[in-house]
């Protein structure tokens, strides 16, 4: 019997896209589980680590601004979501962002900012539109100036999609506490606009 480690057929997409629907957040923390599964599985984590987050998560709900977007299929099937809140001191990543960003700069974003805390679709539907989709319904309906976020620090299509909607460089090769890998720190003027390429 042959086994072939760790390689395993593509799962191609249903032919029927999916839409992207608002969640309250008591939807997204009925759904927090299936989310923070497609959160371990996008970020390269291993499957523990979606129970530890979607504790985190689910906390989240009861912060102020909080707002949530999910790309779900006809079946209710989940595929990707979106959230995030008002960014405000007290908060893990504003305090930390706030030190690594600098006094001048950290007044200049994080006035009025929305912290999109996660943006994630599953690997086999990525490239096809939902996390734009989902990051536009997000952006569209927060009263914010700003919009801010981390990403992992590499040529990444999540990375593509943020230099493509307008966001810049705030601060480069930051090491949260927790993980290895170098992350970027992202800021966006509201509303986003589609940058040419």
């Amino acid at each position: 019997m042959r086994h072939d480690r760790g390689v395993r057929p593509v799962d191609k997409p249903t032919t029927t896209p999916p839409h992207v629907v608002a969640w309250s957040g008591k939807q997204f923390a009925v759904r927090v589980n299936d989310a923070m599964g497609i959160y371990a599985t996008a970020m390269g984590y291993p499957p523990h680590a979606a129970g530890q987050r979607a504790v985190t998560a689910r906390r989240h709900t009861d912060n102020h601004g909080f707002a949530s977007r999910a790309a779900v299929l006809d079946d209710g099937r989940l595929v990707g979501f979106g959230y995030g809140y008002t960014t405000t001191s007290g908060q893990w990543w504003h305090d930390l962002v706030k030190r690594a960003l600098g006094r001048e700069l950290a007044g200049q974003w994080l006035a009025d900012a929305f912290e999109l805390s996660e943006l994630h679709v599953l690997p086999e539907y990525q490239g096809h539109g939902a996390g734009r989709e989902l990051l536009l319904a997000l952006a569209a309906a927060i009263p914010h100036s700003a919009m801010l976020l981390s990403t992992p620090d590499a040529d990444t299509r999540a990375f593509r999609l943020y230099r493509s909607l307008g966001f810049q460089d705030l601060r480069r090769h930051y090491l949260f506490p927790g993980d290895s890998r170098p992350f970027a720190v992202l800021g966006a003027r509201l509303p986003l606009t589609v940058v040419s390429a």
